[in-house]
């Protein structure tokens, strides 16, 4: 493929992915004007998430310690998340084809249904306190730009409070190690900060936090 043709295709592709988050905005913020909107999206995602909750469970939350959970999270990121298993931007088999069977409908949908779930405590052994106050700090300083003060992250992204330590530890080493499956992401440069004692300081803290 030519140099030509191929920077046409890619600049078509992220035309497309622009215009279908922006479309996911305006259909987002409709449902929060209208209750009967709510419900029917609610309601929708209910039988479209049959796939989804056999790993992230029917309420968003995992059940498995190393699989995210998906409740209370930012539907914005969500909807980000589906759009890059689609196009192959973030790459993991079940992800790559379960996000494709969905149509942009229903990926708005199933994003608001998992964003009004709660999250709920996990069966896990408490962490130490001081690893937990070593990850607080270590928090502060390169984390809570991206994610807020209490990590429920915004726009694209993602709430990071209360999830799986076991997730947290292994998705700081991807992004720390450069994982090709993550590529392009801004966590890439953050993460090569951390040291192994800084990122299993950082799952404890957030595994364990509860805004």
């Amino acid at each position: 493929m030519g140099r030509v043709v191929l920077w046409w295709v890619l600049l078509c592709a992220s035309a497309q992915a622009l215009a279908q988050s922006s479309e996911m905005m305006d259909r987002l913020a409709a449902l929060e004007k209208d209750p009967a909107k709510r419900e029917q999206a609610y309601a929708a995602a209910e039988e479209r998430i049959l796939l989804c909750s056999k790993c992230h469970g029917k309420d968003g939350n995992s059940k498995r310690d190393y699989i995210p959970n998906l409740a209370g999270q930012n539907p914005q990121y969500l909807f980000d998340a589906f759009e890059k298993y689609v196009d192959g931007q973030r790459t993991d088999f079940v992800m790559n084809q379960a996000a494709k069977l969905l149509t942009l409908n229903e990926r708005v949908n199933i994003a608001y249904y998992f964003s009004q779930q709660e999250v709920l405590p996990r069966t896990e052994a408490v962490p130490d306190a001081t690893e937990i106050e070593q990850g607080a700090q270590r928090f502060a300083t390169v984390c809570v730009t991206c994610h807020g003060a209490q990590a429920m992250g915004r726009d694209g992204f993602p709430r990071i409070a209360g999830q799986p330590r076991p997730y947290l530890t292994h998705a700081l080493q991807r992004y720390r190690d450069k994982d090709p499956s993550r590529a392009g992401s801004p966590m890439l440069a953050v993460a090569g900060l951390l040291s192994d004692d800084d990122i299993k300081a950082l799952a404890a803290y957030l595994s364990q936090l509860r805004p």
